[in-house]
């Protein structure tokens, strides 16, 4: 199934557990789509959100409420069935917000274009952290429910560990010479896949973060963004414009699996159930993929992929428990200008 949105989307995100597809948009607004088996998908909703681009869409309360963010530093909460607008912080950060995570039922994370990271409370509409974690726009996040530990890559070439028990940054990697742009945990736990501007995959193992102990080539250009589909592979969406299933120790492209016509990839998520795919790119297009069948369908084989600086399984030798690691969502990337945004205020949300 195909969605012509008719403007640059940024981001997209599922319902939690109906049929619903949120995406954000170059313009501002906020499209809600529903989509089934047997039908073309219906726009339940457009809301003109921000007067800024809209960067980062999730939604929050069991899916009753839908979260935007946008570089005029502005969150908005808006009621899924209605379309009206619940509640409005202005100034939440003070730079561009270019992104938003779930951590819990109350709680979301934000990150800004100079790399501060704020964490927040829904039910009293408070910041409970903030961190300056990076130099740099803060690219993607994800967040492990039980060390309460929030990862971020940015767009300073670096990865960062946020403690929310310590209130503090716990650790962050060396600068590597590219943007980190996305990121998975994958292995149980024991490794940290982040994708970069140039494309190769930088694998770091947990507890080790100061460098990465691996990498993966063979993506021609930047990895924009990263899906979990298990422990052992992931989904790749990249400037190319093609969605590769990629396989983590060993690590290898396994097989293209669609594309949007050599337009960049710009956000991967999976539905509540995750038998849909949804993809959306600068050709402007949502796209709904049936998962079972791209994965049986697609049996091409990239050819002549390099492999290099492979550490063996055996060799990761953790100094913790393993971490349960919890499924991805789907990647929000830039503006118009190509940057992302930073942080403030006191309230989660000023009542309107």
């Amino acid at each position: 199934m195909e969605i012509n949105l008719g403007k640059l989307p940024f981001d997209l995100d599922f319902h939690p557990s109906s049929p619903l597809v949120a995406s954000a948009l170059i313009s501002g607004d906020l499209y809600l789509y529903r989509y089934g088996a047997n039908s073309q998908p219906e726009r339940l909703l457009q809301v003109s959100a921000h007067d800024e681009s809209c960067r980062a869409v999730r939604f929050v309360d069991s899916g009753r409420t839908v979260l935007t963010a946008s570089p005029d530093c502005s969150i908005l909460a808006t009621d899924v069935e209605t379309g009206r607008a619940i509640a409005r912080l202005e100034e939440a950060h003070e730079n561009s917000i270019n992104r938003l995570v779930n951590l819990t039922e109350t709680t979301i994370a934000s990150g800004d274009d100079e790399g501060c990271i704020k964490v927040w409370d829904t039910r009293n509409r408070s910041c409970c952290n903030s961190f300056d974690a990076h130099e740099d726009f803060v690219s993607d996040m994800t967040f492990v429910s039980n060390t309460r530990q929030l990862l971020a890559t940015s767009g300073d070439g670096s990865l960062s560990v946020c403690s929310l028990r310590k209130n503090k940054v716990q650790a962050r990697s060396e600068f590597s010479e590219d943007e980190l742009l996305s990121l998975v945990i994958m292995k149980g736990g024991k490794k940290v896949v982040c994708g970069s501007q140039n494309g190769p995959l930088l694998l770091y193992s947990w507890g080790h973060f100061e460098d990465c102990s691996d990498r993966l080539v063979g993506h021609p250009m930047s990895v924009d963004t990263l899906l979990k589909l298990d422990d052992d592979t992931l989904i790749s969406g990249s400037e190319d414009g093609v969605i590769r299933l990629v396989g983590i120790l060993p690590n290898r492209i396994i097989q293209p699996l669609a594309e949007h016509s050599e337009y960049p990839i710009e956000g991967l998520a999976f539905s509540y159930d995750r038998k849909i795919l949804g993809s959306i790119s600068h050709d402007q297009m949502l796209k709904l993929w049936d998962v079972e069948e791209l994965l049986n369908n697609n049996h091409q084989t990239v050819p002549n992929i390099k492999q290099v600086e492979s550490d063996s399984e055996d060799s990761d030798d953790m100094d913790m428990d393993l971490i349960p690691c919890p499924p991805a969502k789907g990647s929000a990337r830039m503006d118009g200008n190509g940057r992302y945004s930073n942080y403030s205020a006191a309230n989660f949300f000023a009542d309107l």
